[in-house]
């Protein structure tokens, strides 16, 4: 995700690197360059539509916190918020948008090159038979800012979704000075997430950082014991035995922020 940079430039600059990365491997052939509004992404078609579908939503415990209210409360989907409502309404067009059952693409090959992919023999690709450079780069965008133009639905609050975090902060467009104050009354839990590569030369392993989130600390006293944080470490551990070849190990960590309105960013 960009909240910066000068649009449409880094739009199909992302798209040209994008275009010409997925002629050498395919396993970046289900990438694609979302757009919604002033926000650009970085998406895994396959992935979304997991991450988007009814049966993933329903499988794994996730809870929002309205930050317009003062109260500090975790909300379930089931609850009968306005804005929860508004969420689950994005969610679902998502979920429409990439069914899982077609979240499936076929690679993009460079004309006159020859490969071997997806179990297909190898074949050299005419160019007559294939889209031209500008037309295949077009079709890696994807422009859902029709999602939340009947919405009030903030961006840092669909991003929040977006990232996979367990607790995702609700606001409305013209709120984030009241979200911000909200927010600042309360002392922070930081979940960070770490993980290791698999090192394929014998070499030492290396820790990153892959992401991380926060949940005021009177929502979370249980720290990774919370019954969405379970739920989260379950789900990212599904994830990471999935991709064992890049990822050897995760791990968890928890610290406490004294939380004060000019350092946070929403």
């Amino acid at each position: 995700m960009d909240y910066g940079g000068t649009m449409p430039q880094l739009q199909e600059n992302l798209c040209s690197l994008l275009h010409h990365a997925r002629q050498e491997t395919s396993i970046l052939s289900p990438l694609r360059v979302m757009v919604i509004n002033d926000m650009l992404y970085l998406i895994h078609i396959k992935g979304l539509a997991e991450h988007a579908s009814p049966k993933e939503r329903s499988q794994h415990q996730l809870a929002f916190m309205d930050l317009e209210k003062s109260c500090c409360k975790l909300l379930t989907n089931i609850e009968a918020n306005d804005t929860v409502l508004e969420m689950l309404s994005i969610q679902d067009r998502f979920s429409a948008k990439y069914p899982v059952d077609k979240a499936v693409d076929a690679p993009v090959i460079r004309p006159g090159i020859t490969k071997q992919m997806s179990g297909l023999p190898e074949r050299t690709i005419d160019g007559e038979c294939t889209d031209n450079h500008n037309d295949n780069r077009t079709l890696l965008l994807v422009d859902l800012s029709a999602f939340l133009e009947t919405t009030q639905i903030a961006l840092p609050s669909l991003n929040g979704w977006l990232l996979g975090y367990p607790v995702t902060y609700l606001f409305r467009n013209g709120s984030a000075e009241a979200a911000i104050q909200n927010l600042s009354m309360h002392s922070l839990h930081i979940y960070r997430v770490y993980v290791c590569g698999s090192c394929q030369s014998g070499g030492k392993q290396s820790e990153e950082e892959l992401m991380s989130f926060s949940v005021p600390c009177g929502l979370s006293m249980r720290r990774e014991e919370e019954p969405w944080a379970k739920s989260f470490i379950a789900r990212m551990s599904e994830k990471l035995s999935r991709c064992n070849q890049v990822w050897a190990s995760m791990r968890l960590e928890v610290e406490v922020f004294q939380s004060q309105s000019q350092v946070i960013v929403l």
